[in-house]
C-alpha cells in the first residue's frame, strides 16, 4: 500500500491551496498523472468515469441485454472495474446483467486472501459470483506446480491456465462477454514484451480493446480500462475508499513482465506520455505483406483454440502429469504427435524434459 500511496500528488501537501481547474470552486485534491490537471475529488471521479464511458461507447463494447462477466481478482484494477461498470450501467442504462468471475489458482497466503475481498465486493455491489479453481479444472494448484517447476517458469503455467480457466468459467455462467481490468500500463507493458520477444503475432493483436469469439468455448473479451493509467486507478480506489487487496503475488518476483514494468516506469518518469505513446504505436502497427502468421485452429485433445496440434494448456498439463516440466517450456512441437497418441517418449527425450534450470 505504501507504493500505491506514493502516487498521491504533491498538491495534497502544497502550502498554498490550489483551485480545481474544472469546477473552479473547490480546492484541488490531486493532480492527474494522465493530463496534469489539478482537480477536486468529485471532478476527478466524474472525469475518470466519463473517460471509461467514452471508451465503452467509442468501441461499442456492449449491447443492451448482454450478460457480462467481470474478471475479479480482488485487486485494485478489477475492483475499480466492477465499481465503475455497475455505476455506468445504471447511469447510462447500458441494460447489462453483470456478474463477477474469479479464478482460484491455489496460492496459499495470496489468492485465498484476495478471494475474501472478492466475496466482500460481491456483497457490496450486489452481483452474482462464480469461482473456478485450477484444482477443479486441472487437478493441480499453483502451490503444487511451483513445487515441481520452481519459481523461474511458474508464471508461464499460471498465465496459460488462467486464460483458459476464465473462458471455462464464462461458459459455465453463460455470459456473452468477459471484461478484464487491464489498464493502459498493462497494455503498454505487453507491447514492450512482444517487441522484445519478437512475437509478431501477439504484437499485432495485443492492443485490441476487444476480441471476437475465436472458437467453441471462447468468450469475447474487452478492456474498458484500456486507456486508464494505473496511477489514476489507484487514486480512484483510494479516494473512493474501495475495498481491494493490494499484495503482489508471492510467485511473481521473477516474472518477465516485471522487467518490462520497471523499464516503462523509468520511461514514464522522463516522458509522461510514454504509456499512451507506446499503445498508439502498437495500434498503428502494420505487418509487411508476406510475413507468415500462425493459423488459428483447435486443440486436438480439448478443443480449445490453438495454432498447434495441442494447445499450450494441454502441453503444460501433460508435462506436469508425466513429471516432465520442461515439455511446455520452449518449442517441443515434434513431440505433440506422441502425446496425442499417448506414445512413450524415448529415454533421451525424457532426460531433456525432466529437469528445469531453476
Amino acid at each position: 500500500m505504501e507504493d500505491e500511496l506514493s502516487y498521491t500528488p504533491d498538491c495534497l501537501n502544497a502550502k498554498m491551496p490550489v483551485q480545481c481547474s474544472s469546477c473552479v470552486e473547490k480546492r484541488a485534491m490531486l493532480k492527474r498523472p494522465k493530463t496534469g490537471h489539478s482537480l477536486c475529488k468529485e471532478c476527478f471521479f466524474w472525469a475518470f468515469e466519463e473517460e471509461v464511458h467514452q471508451t465503452i461507447v467509442a468501441a461499442n463494447l456492449f449491447k443492451p441485454g448482454e450478460t457480462v462477466g467481470i474478471a475479479a481478482s480482488g485487486g485494485k484494477d478489477s475492483t475499480v472495474l466492477a465499481h465503475v461498470m455497475k455505476l455506468l450501467n445504471e447511469r447510462y442504462s447500458y441494460g447489462l446483467e453483470l456478474m463477477l468471475l474469479s479464478v482460484d489458482e491455489g496460492i496459499t497466503g495470496y489468492r485465498d486472501d484476495s478471494l475474501e475481498t472478492v466475496k466482500r465486493n460481491q456483497q457490496q455491489y450486489g452481483l452474482p459470483l462464480k469461482i473456478v479453481s485450477y484444482e477443479e479444472l486441472y487437478g493441480w494448484s499453483m502451490d503444487a506446480i511451483v513445487k515441481q517447476v520452481g519459481l523461474k517458469n511458474n508464471c508461464t503455467f499460471c498465465g496459460v491456465f488462467r486464460r483458459q480457466a476464465l473462458d471455462r468459467g464464462a461458459v459455465m455462467l453463460k455470459v456473452d462477454k468477459i471484461c478484464t481490468g487491464h489498464n493502459a500500463d498493462d497494455v503498454a507493458e505487453t507491447v514492450l514484451m512482444n517487441v522484445l520477444r519478437g512475437d509478431i503475432a501477439r504484437l499485432r493483436r495485443c492492443t485490441a480493446i476487444s476480441t471476437n469469439s475465436e472458437g467453441d468455448g471462447v468468450v469475447p473479451r474487452c478492456k474498458p480500462l484500456k486507456y486508464a493509467y494505473e496511477k489514476e486507478i489507484v487514486l480512484y480506489a483510494y479516494f473512493k475508499k474501495l475495498d481491494y487487496f493490494s499484495t503482489e503475488c508471492i510467485y511473481s518476483p521473477n516474472a518477465y513482465r516485471g522487467y518490462a514494468r520497471t523499464f516503462l516506469k523509468d520511461l514514464e518518469s522522463i516522458r509522461s506520455s510514454a504509456i499512451i505513446d507506446i499503445i498508439h504505436s502498437g495500434e498503428t502497427l502494420s505487418i509487411r505483406e508476406g510475413v507468415k502468421m500462425p493459423v488459428q485452429g483447435t486443440c486436438s485433445k480439448c478443443g480449445y483454440i490453438s495454432s498447434q496440434m495441442l494447445c499450450k494448456s494441454c502441453v503444460l498439463l501433460e508435462g506436469l502429469n508425466r513429471g516432465l516440466p520442461k515439455l511446455g517450456i520452449g518449442k517441443h512441437h515434434r513431440l505433440h504427435n506422441k502425446i496425442v497418441n499417448n506414445e512413450p517418449l524415448t529415454e533421451k527425450e525424457e532426460s531433456k524434459l525432466k529437469v528445469l534450470d531453476i
